[in-house]
């Protein structure tokens, strides 16, 4: 079994790759493959391990000596509208479940950002350290970061053009923006080449047994 793994992995792994040539049929046997069972085992896990703990079991099977959460009626209704999209007559009652989970994730969502990022970089901002008798390097850190927040936010501003001292600012942020794009796509390239190494690792050492 085990060998047979190693060969339907390889085989999926060469029909992905035949992308690169161009787009073929084993591509898209691959792909759907794929997006298939991430589908499948997604709706298997959220039933099992959100829908039945958190849902059936409180409601209809609820534990010795405790009345059902009679609330989860309402998210449970909630549920089941959302599955009137199915029907074109009645799709128009999705649309309340629907309302409530974009409102609320972005409410949840705004706030993780602005407490994760936001208030946490004005913090570290306005307490950091720029005393250089303790380590220099602390120091000029420190410096680079203010340098940096104060520079991208002015060039954000634009209520006044950007001249003189407030365009020659906007210019030092715009140079803060681009270093800072590109560490983050030299990350992302560099994962995505990991990820290149480790299957053709897989191909020529777990597969074809060419290298140890």
């Amino acid at each position: 079994m085990d060998t047979l793994g190693i060969w339907i992995a390889a085989f999926l792994t060469l029909c992905i790759y035949s992308f690169l040539y161009k787009d073929n049929i084993l591509y898209k046997f691959a792909e759907h493959l794929l997006v298939g069972m991430a589908a499948g085992y997604g709706v298997a896990i959220t039933f099992w391990q959100v829908i039945i703990p958190n849902l059936i079991d409180p409601l209809f099977n609820p534990e010795p000596y405790k009345s059902p959460d009679l609330w989860l009626i309402l998210p449970f209704v909630f549920g089941l509208m959302l599955l009137t999209r199915f029907n074109s007559q009645i799709a128009w009652l999705s649309r309340w479940p629907l309302s409530f989970i974009i409102g609320t994730s972005s409410g949840v969502a705004l706030i993780g950002i602005a407490q994760g990022d936001l208030v946490n970089q004005i913090h570290a901002t306005a307490t950091m350290s720029l005393d250089p008798s303790g380590r220099v390097i602390v120091a000029i850190n420190s410096l680079l970061i203010l340098i940096g927040v104060i520079s991208t936010l002015i060039y954000f501003f634009f209520s006044k053009e950007h001249k003189g001292v407030l365009g020659f600012t906007a210019k030092i942020g715009i140079w803060f923006l681009m270093v800072s794009f590109g560490a983050s796509f030299g990350y992302t390239v560099m994962a995505r080449i990991s990820l290149l190494i480790g299957r053709m690792q897989f191909l020529l050492g777990d597969w074809l047994h060419l290298i140890k």
